[in-house]
This record gives structure tokens, sequence and C-alpha cells, in this order.
């Protein structure tokens, strides 16, 4: 019996903190009633009731001090002394249960497991050091809004999480960000996330397999929505694209980071300030793509819509068929078909029709692009992109171009020898030499190289080691330059964002941060799915890309014009300006690199024949 009942304690101690309290009550109350009860059958209260002596005995068990203005017999008197000591015994257990208990939520609060009631907030599943970047162009999206919350779910311990995001992200401005604890994958946490009512879920995990799991976890999560998801997804290997589709039914938007972060290295490195492009089109400051539809502009030409928007550059257009970079001047809208410009924000992308649009034919001279010459590039380093970096290139470069890469890491043998069968315009060189040292360098150099790619070792386990290495190799290609007089321009990948500024010491041309790149698209298709498309398509070899033009290709250079005129040459030539490049501000390293996105049509600019257009153009 005795074990029985110790049983039956246990049991009871274990059922949390309001079972407790409940037990203690019903003993402080029978207690109570059978002191009363005895006290009122002897008769030694002086005539006073059961109900009095039981109120009696209430106040003396919350109230020790009563007890001290007692008088009467012996039993009465011992009766409310035993009620006032089991009062204070009882209570003193109830304080210690409410602090428990109070410990005990703040706890359960601190370890992140409490549900969300949150609607259109953006769900962020797992963390990686991209998140810090996607909740800086998130805080920045949202600062419109009056009340815009950003949901986190991670297996991390929610204070770390809190205490690097207060760290990292300082101000937040109308956003607030709310942390939970749990795996991404396990239905229970996620149904604590209101992904039901979410505007977007991004998918923050470190490889495909996981991603993987973590979309069918949410495409099965408890509670369903009648609405499709708006799921971003970031996808390694090109071969699980198909199965990650199938797992989202429809409702992810895939991102492909290898690939589109080697496309843009490819595009980047032929063309100085093409990063600066894109890091605009991207974030969240400055212009950003729009796409809407003007039913005014229904049976005009692509090439006739160029000019009705004073504060947007058009740059493409969405149809039935499709999203289209540059399509032929020629091309018809028609109803329903959408608009793709640059603009500085959404209520800026507005129709002018009224103003007139003109430019300067006189100031128009058009010259057609020269045959083309093969191009010797250098790449430094090898990394798992490398490959399909080449293989980029192949598609720009003209015929009997080279391309020579130096490295001490062995698998590159194999594989460029694999990959040199697949090539058509490029023939690969392999040095097997050690990028940061001098010597390698110097003698490399000895040959003229226009474009040089350094890649970041990625196979090292520390990030800040790989990124010293390029640091080295870039000090030494600066001082080679400022040495022997030679001109080349450098494209090189950094795996930490916070080495930017130790490399500009260096003078590169252009920095490309994967992660801050892939960031910042994932939170673009993030506020927008359809934009996806779009991006897809600049980034793409086939159709149309971004290039960054001699100025004096498209106009006379002697006296200002405005950006109608640049506008209408781009036109002639059936390519879309949309910016251009000022080389002086380039040279002096001002913000942005000289790079100006959506100008004011009708402002004048004064040219140098240094300065360039960025136009969207086949070729």
């Amino acid at each position: 019996m005795k074990s029985k009942l110790k049983y039956r304690f246990d049991n009871l101690m274990s059922r949390g903190t309001g079972v407790l309290i409940g037990s203690l009550a019903i003993v402080t109350l029978l207690l109570i009633s059978i002191v009363s009860f005895i006290v009122w059958v002897t008769g030694s209260a002086d005539g006073t009731g059961f109900l009095g002596l039981f109120w009696m005995g209430v106040l003396r068990s919350l109230d020790p001090g009563t007890m001290g203005g007692d008088t009467g017999s012996f039993l009465f008197v011992g009766a409310m002394f035993v009620i006032t000591l089991g009062g204070i015994f009882i209570f003193s257990i109830l304080i210690g249960l409410l602090t428990t208990g109070i410990s005990s939520k703040l706890e359960a609060l601190q370890k992140g497991h409490s549900a969300v009631m949150e609607s259109n907030h953006t769900v962020i599943l797992g963390w990686s050091s991209q998140i810090f970047t996607i909740l800086s162009e998130l805080v920045e999206a949202n600062s419109n809004q009056k009340k815009a919350c950003v949901v986190i779910l991670s297996p991390l311990d929610k204070v770390e999480m809190d205490d690097a995001v207060r760290s990292r992200i300082p101000d937040r401005k109308t956003t607030r960000i709310v942390t939970r604890n749990g795996s991404p994958i396990d239905l229970n946490d996620l149904g604590l996330l209101s992904l039901h009512t979410a505007r977007s879920i991004i998918i923050n995990e470190s490889n495909d397999a996981d991603v993987i799991k973590t979309l069918l976890a949410v495409i099965n999560s408890p509670i369903q929505r009648t609405s499709p998801y708006n799921i971003v997804a970031v996808l390694r290997e090109p071969k699980n694209v198909e199965v990650a589709k199938i797992a989202a039914r429809g409702q992810a938007e895939i991102i492909l980071e290898d690939s589109i972060i080697s496309r843009i290295i490819a595009q980047t490195c032929r063309q100085s300030g093409l990063s600066a492009v894109y890091t605009e089109l991207l974030d969240f400051g400055g212009d950003e793509v729009y796409m809407r539809s003007f039913p005014a502009c229904t049976g005009k030409t692509y090439g006739e819509v160029l000019a009705l928007f004073e504060t947007s550059a058009v740059i493409g257009l969405k149809s039935t068929a499709g999203v289209r970079l540059n399509p032929p001047m020629d091309t018809l809208i028609a109803e329903g078909d959408e608009i793709i410009a640059v603009s500085a924000d959404d209520d800026t992308f507005v129709l002018n029709a009224s103003s007139s649009a003109v430019f300067d034919e006189h100031a128009i001279s058009i010259s057609r692009n020269t045959a083309a010459r093969a191009e010797h590039i250098l790449i430094l380093g090898w990394n798992e992109n490398a490959l399909r970096i080449i293989q980029e290139l192949d598609h720009y470069v003209p015929q009997n171009s080279k391309i020579t890469v130096v490295t001490d890491i062995a698998e590159a043998k194999s594989e460029l020898k694999h990959a040199q069968r697949s090539l058509e315009h490029l023939s690969v060189a392999l040095v097997e030499e050690d990028i940061t040292s001098r010597a390698t360098l110097d003698t490399l150099l000895v040959e003229d190289y226009p474009h040089i790619i350094l890649l970041s070792d990625r196979s090292m386990a520390d990030a800040q080691k790989a990124d010293a290495n390029t640091l080295i190799t870039l000090l030494h290609l600066r001082n080679i330059s400022e040495q022997t007089g030679k001109q080349f321009s450098i494209v090189s990948e950094m795996l930490d964002v916070r080495n930017r500024r130790l490399a500009e010491i260096a003078k590169v041309n252009d920095f490309i941060v994967s992660e801050t790149i892939i960031s910042l698209l994932i939170t673009q298709v993030s506020e927008n799915n359809a934009l996806n498309a779009v991006f897809e398509d600049i980034f793409d070899a086939d159709g149309s890309e971004l290039y960054i033009k001699p100025i004096v290709e498209y106009i006379r250079t002697d006296s200002p014009v405005s950006f109608y005129t640049v506008l209408e040459a781009a036109r002639r030539k059936g390519e879309t300006a949309f910016g251009y490049k000022i080389a002086a501000e380039a040279q002096m390293n001002l913000p942005g690199g000289g790079i100006h996105i959506n100008p004011v049509k009708s402002q004048p600019i004064s040219f140098e024949p240094a300065d360039s257009v960025i136009v969207a153009a086949e070729d």
C-alpha cells in the first residue's frame, strides 16, 4: 500500500503546476473543514456556526497575523493555531509552485516551442550564413508596411538566434523577427508557424536532400491552405530539380545556386562593372524589377513603348509564351501582356504617354561591332563551379579562344580533360601551381590576359582562410599590374561578404559573393515569385543578356544628350538601353562603380568616349 501511494503521489507531482495548485487548494479546504467541524461539534466557539468557523479558518490560513487577536477556550485557540500552521506550510509550497511554474513557462518561451499567431508573414525554414542578407533585404522590402513579421524555424537555440539577429540586424524598422526552435522536417514543429496564413516560405537549408525533405514536410503540414503556397527553395545540383518539383507539387520556385553563380561570373569577367548592375537589380535599395499590364499599350510594338515611361526603364515582356528579355522591336503587345521594367518602386512604374520623348537625331551615331577576336582568359583557383564557368564562357567567346587554369588541386586535371570534349569555342590548358605564389604569377603574366577570374577554394573548412588566400593573390596581381603597366580586369569570388572591404584595396573590378547574390535573389522571388522567370532569362546564355558596351557605338559624345537619345540609338540596333556607366566615377572608386540604372530620360548627360551604355542585347 505504501508503494502504491508513493507511486500515485509521484504521478500527481508530474502532472504539472496547475494540478499541484488545485491539489493544495483541496487539501487546504479539507483541513479547514475538519478543524472547523470539530470546533463546532464541541461548542468551543461560543455559539459560532460552522460556516462562520470555516470563514475564520480561511482568513487565518491566508493571513497568519489574524490569529494574534484570538481569545476563547483552549480548543478554539488551538484549532485556529493548527489552521494557521497548515496555511503557512501550504502557502509556502504554493509560492514555490508558482515560482517554479513561471520559471518553467519562461524557459519554455526561451526554447521557442510556442505557436506563432501571424498572417501575411514570411517564414524562413533553416539557418545559414545567408540568413542575415535575407533578413536585411526583407526588412528593406517591408519598410513601407506598418507591421511586418518574419518567422524563423531552426534547430539552433532560440536565445542564440535572437542574439545573432540583434547583433547583425540592429535596425529592423517596421519588421518583427520571431524565432522558433525546431526541425523544418518535423510536422509538429511546422504546425507552430501558421504556414497556412504565410505570404511566402523560404527554405534555407544547406544541402539538396534537406531541401527536398523540407518541401515534402511543408506541402504535407498539419493545417492545409486553400491557395497554393509561395515557396522559394535553393538547390545546388540540376539533377535534383525534377524531384524537388514533384515534392513541391508546383508550389515552389526553384533556384539553382551554382548554375546562377557560374553564369554571373562568366558574364561578368568579360564586362567590368556588370556585377554592380546585377546587385542593383537584385537588392531592394534603389531600383528593382517590376511587371505590370498596361491596357493603353495594347496594340503597340515593344519598340514603341520603350520611350513611354519617364521614371522606369522597360527591359522586356511577359506574355502567354513566357518571359522574354529584349524581344524583337516589332513584337506586338497583346491584351493581358505585362511590361517588365526597372523602377524605383511600384508607384513609380507608371505610363507617361502625355510627354513627348525628344531625342537628338544628329547625336545618334550607330556603329556595328567589329569581328570578334579570340580571347585568352586566366582562371586562378579551382572549385566545384569552375567547370560550369568554363562551359558558360564557351557560349560567349569567339572561336579559338583559350583558357588557362592555374591550381594545385589534383582533381582539376581529370575534370578538365573530360570537359574539353564538350567545348566548341574554347581550348583549356592546366598549370599545376600554387596561385598564392608570386613567382608563379610573375611567370604567368608574361603573357597578356585581358580577363582574370579568381576562384575561392570552397573545399577549405574555414571560409576565412580561403578568403585570406584570395586576398593574397589579389594583392600580388595588383602589384604586378602597377609594376608592369599591364591592364587586366579581375573578377574575384569571395565567401564572406565582410571580407569585401579588405579586398577593395586591391582595386578589383568585380566582386562575386555567392551567398549574397543568392540571398538577394531569394528575397526578390519570395516577394514576387513571377520574378524567378525574369532572372532566369537574364542569366541564361540563350536569347538576350545584359551587356556594357562603349557609348561611342551609339552616340556622339561632343555635346550633352538626353537618355532618350541613347534609348533610340539602342532601339535601332535591336537593343534595350536601361542605364550607363561613367568611366571616371569607376576609376575614383565611387559608390556604385559609376553604374547608373534607370536614369531620368529627359535630363541631359555629358558622356566621354570612355563611358558605356548598359543594354539588354543578344550579343
